[in-house]
């Protein structure tokens, strides 16, 4: 059974209807936009890994090499961030906790927020010393304060890697000096920039933070885009002689936010041009839509067997869509239900499929799915369904 709907009726719909809360995590996040069609193609990037995806919709706009392993460099401090954040948000740890610098924290190589060995910071300090100053002494003192020492915290970093789905990375430090096991990729990069952005909005302000004090020392973000583009608000750069010049940014206009990932620019300015080049290329030529929202009834269908003479079909997550600027009035959607939907039915159990095509190609496929429990009917209306059922 199939039911085909223009865009006006689904805008329609959506006018009408209550807008949802903000989108869960896509299956599909991290597959290649499908062009409909001719859009210049990306810039030249010399870096040997990049990619540019949009946030929402999942769809990678430029790439290059997205999945093969390279050193994160300081971009492993991404990470350090987000277990803390985790940590901070199941209520183990606290903002104003106070964190005693231990001498192997002091001793970290590279940058530094510059703390004291026996000295008392709290939380939140290390946390915006290692973000905004990239302090590889904060980092080992998080670590250490989190998880007891710095290879258990890794173990942690891992297993929240693989939970995210950043299937080519792996963690042996909090820092991202350097290590022969210590890998990422651009994509899984912008996997967990992503979750950043979306599970912990109350800290990542502090991604866009241009200097931070600490001991009378004043150091400015290395991420010089910060200056350069008032849309971009994050997210952290990185070095290292073997991993080069790495860059992670975020930045949003008009409701539509991309993500970039430079890894291996030959110089600072490369990677900031590199980057630049990537989010207006994908901010010029493309744009964003969300053609469905959370738990809003999108059809009925009949329900046999049941209680209730229909069921209402939804979608389990808000349906975003990247698109060539100026193809929205060429989208489509229609939406199939599979077989004879018999009750009992669970809720969000899925029922059918729906499809959304620009110009005669399917651009996203998503579950349809009940959007509420269906009980069973009387044994009149059981016996007179299956009847029915047998002629269908």
């Amino acid at each position: 059974m199939k039911n085909s709907l223009t865009l006006r009726t689904l805008v329609l719909a959506l006018l009408l209807g209550l807008l949802a809360a903000p989108a869960a995590a896509q299956a599909r996040w991290g597959e290649p936009i499908v062009e409909s069609t001719p859009v210049p193609s990306p810039p030249a990037i010399a870096a040997p890994n990049y990619v540019l995806v949009d946030l929402h919709s999942g769809d990678i706009l430029a790439q290059g090499n997205p999945k093969t392993s390279h050193p994160p460099a300081s971009l492993t401090k991404l990470m350090t961030a987000y277990v803390v954040f985790r940590e901070l948000s199941a209520g183990n740890i606290s903002l104003d906790d106070q964190v005693t610098i231990s001498e192997k924290a002091w001793r970290a190589e590279g940058s530094r927020m510059f703390v004291e060995v026996g000295d008392q910071v709290s939380v939140e300090k290390l946390l915006q010393g290692m973000i905004v100053q990239s302090g590889n002494d904060a980092s080992v003192a998080l670590a250490e304060y989190v998880a007891g020492d710095e290879r258990t915290f890794a173990q942690l970093m891992n297993q929240h890697a693989e939970r995210l789905g950043m299937e080519n990375t792996h963690y042996t430090n909090a820092t991202g000096m350097p290590d022969s096991e210590l890998r990422t990729t651009a994509l899984d990069t912008a996997r967990l920039a992503k979750a950043i952005i979306e599970e912990f909005p109350e800290y990542y302000d502090w991604y866009s933070q241009r200097a931070f004090t600490y001991a009378g020392i004043t150091q400015h973000n290395r991420n010089k885009l910060l200056w350069r583009d008032s849309s971009v608000d994050g997210l952290k750069t990185g070095y290292t002689s073997n991993a080069g010049y790495n860059l992670t940014t975020s930045a949003k206009r008009d409701g539509m936010r991309l993500i970039s990932v430079v890894l291996g620019a030959d110089s600072a300015q490369a990677r900031i041009r590199q980057s630049h080049q990537l989010l207006n290329y994908g901010f010029r030529f493309f744009e964003t839509h969300r053609l469905y929202t959370a738990d809003e009834a999108l059809t009925e269908t009949k329900l046999w067997q049941g209680a209730q003479e229909s069921i209402s079909l939804g979608v389990p997550h808000d349906i975003y869509v990247t698109i060539p600027r100026r193809e929205y009035d060429n989208l489509s959607a229609s939406m199939s239900v599979d077989g004879p939907v018999i009750a009992p039915i669970g809720a969000g159990e899925p029922l059918g499929r729906l499809r959304v095509e620009l110009a005669d190609t399917t651009i996203h496929e998503a579950p349809l799915v009940s959007q509420s429990e269906a009980e069973k009917g009387g044994l009149w209306g059981q016996m007179i369904d299956k009847i029915l059922l047998r002629f269908q």
